[in-house]
């Protein structure tokens, strides 16, 4: 039919979660902390003072949390693994209990048809870790890949996927330089170094896991937003480029080409130095890959900032050394989390992305929108809202596709309500409506709707 968007007969439809968000039993059978474990207990840092303790109680619960999977018709589920459960110091003896609960979680998954995606790294990282440096440390970077052979020796043969870390410039720069995620620190410097180590972490463990996951493919996860110019000044334009060389290409060309974008990284070094880089890094870190995962939730207009900056030091906000000013509308449709809702941005930033770096096969490994959603009388969740950002951005991926992008697969964020982070309990991203005081799961509309998507491997045109 005409109003048909139909995707390609292999096209992979899942949906995600991240250990911390969902599991809860933070301190059962022998885990670990983490330092989202201490940044949650620390008063001031998450809404309501949140914490991820019980969260979703999978833990307890995986069983019927994957028969809601096969229910939805899900062909893949993206999860992470919590390093701490299985090294509670973060290198060292592996704990079995840990490792279990994740062989037990994949043959579930297996035996209902799902395929399972892992990710190594979703930001909890062992305290015992950050008590010797987190990611500032460089031996950190050693002791991930150490735990990436364990994950592959004990899963490679079952995975489909294995993810290296999700979303590092969140980990690195909201992490350590602006100090709203784990664990708060709040220095430019900082986030500069951490991001390195993170990706020498990354090209560590592929490097790992060549040697004992051979039947699955590997690859990493990243949040991409190519931005919009306000105008087409050389201004606006420059402040554009400035944004994407932060967000986007500081990680993605030393993945895939070996290299970070020259005038960043030299006016980083002019901060930091340059001995955090050492030789043999950036081949370290250009390892091969088989995919690249996208997060795309939003895009911004951007603007050159017009009001004169101090010099830059190490103390410097990210925002300011970022010198571009947000000037997206604030009348444009929005969702809660007050991101600007894009479809349009999605289907651009695939293309860009297949343009700058080749025919990488790419995953969109995360996207959805949080609403206002609640338990009607009749014990629905009507989620319209949900459903129409959807839409747009599959549609969106529908055109991609048709543009020659090597687009494999969709994963929904998220399977569950969660534990958003330091927005606590107040963001409902679900497809799957939590009722965090009976535990409680109820499938939104959207969730019956990407049922239907999924079974017709189609949606109708927007």
């Amino acid at each position: 039919m005409e109003n048909r968007l139909v995707f390609p007969q292999d096209f992979k439809w899942g949906a995600a979660t991240a250990s911390y968000q969902i599991e809860g039993a933070a301190h059962e059978d022998g885990k670990g902390l983490s330092i989202w474990d201490t940044f949650s207990h620390t008063p001031g840092k998450t809404l309501h003072g949140d914490t991820g303790d019980v969260a979703c109680d999978h833990y307890h619960r995986f069983a019927s949390d994957v028969k809601i999977m096969a229910d939805l018709g899900l062909q893949a589920y993206r999860f992470s693994i919590s390093w701490p459960r299985i090294f509670p110091d973060g290198t060292g003896e592996v704990n079995e209990a840990g490792l279990d609960f994740y062989r037990r979680l994949v043959d579930e998954v297996l035996e209902h048809g799902i395929k399972p995606a892992a990710t190594l790294y979703h930001w909890d990282l062992p305290q015992a870790l950050e008590d010797q440096g987190g990611w500032l440390n460089r031996a950190t970077s050693s002791y991930f890949a150490d735990y990436a052979r364990v994950i592959g020796e004990a899963l490679g043969d079952r995975l489909e996927n294995i993810i290296t870390l999700n979303e590092p410039w969140v980990s690195s720069f909201i992490g350590y330089t602006t100090g709203h995620h784990a664990p708060g620190k709040q220095d430019l410097g900082d986030g500069v170094i951490a991001a390195h180590h993170l990706l020498l972490g990354h090209g560590l463990a592929v490097e790992s896991l060549r040697g004992v996951a051979k039947s699955c493919e590997v690859g990493i996860t990243v949040n991409l937003s190519v931005a919009i110019p306000a105008t087409s000044s050389e201004l606006d334009v420059k402040a554009a480029s400035r944004h994407d060389d932060q967000l986007d290409r500081w990680f993605l060309d030393p993945v895939l080409k070996g290299q970070y974008p020259a005038g960043l990284l030299k006016e980083y070094v002019s901060l930091v130095g340059d001995d955090f880089i050492h030789e043999g890094d950036m081949t370290t870190i250009n390892a091969d890959i088989d995919f690249l995962g996208i997060n795309y939730y939003t895009r911004n207009i951007v603007a050159a900032r017009k009001q004169p900056h101090e010099p830059w030091t190490r103390q410097t906000s990210l925002g300011d050394f970022s010198d571009v000013d947000d000037v997206t509308p604030h009348a444009a449709p929005r969702t809660t989390k007050e991101w600007p809702i894009d479809p349009d941005g999605l289907h651009d930033l695939l293309v860009w992305v297949s343009k700058n770096y080749g025919a990488i096969p790419l995953y969109v490994t995360e996207n959805g929108a949080a609403f206002i959603d609640y338990v009607d009388q009749s014990g629905s969740v009507h989620d319209s809202e949900r459903v129409d950002y959807l839409q747009g951005h599959f549609a969106a991926a529908h055109r991609a596709l048709e543009e020659g992008v090597n687009l494999r697969g969709y994963f929904v964020w998220s399977l569950f309500d969660n534990f958003e982070w330091a927005d606590g309990y107040s963001q409902r991203f679900g497809l799957v409506f939590i009722d965090y005081h009976t535990q409680e799961r109820i499938m939104k509309d959207s969730a019956h709707w990407y049922k239907l998507v999924i079974s017709e491997n189609a949606i109708d045109q927007p």
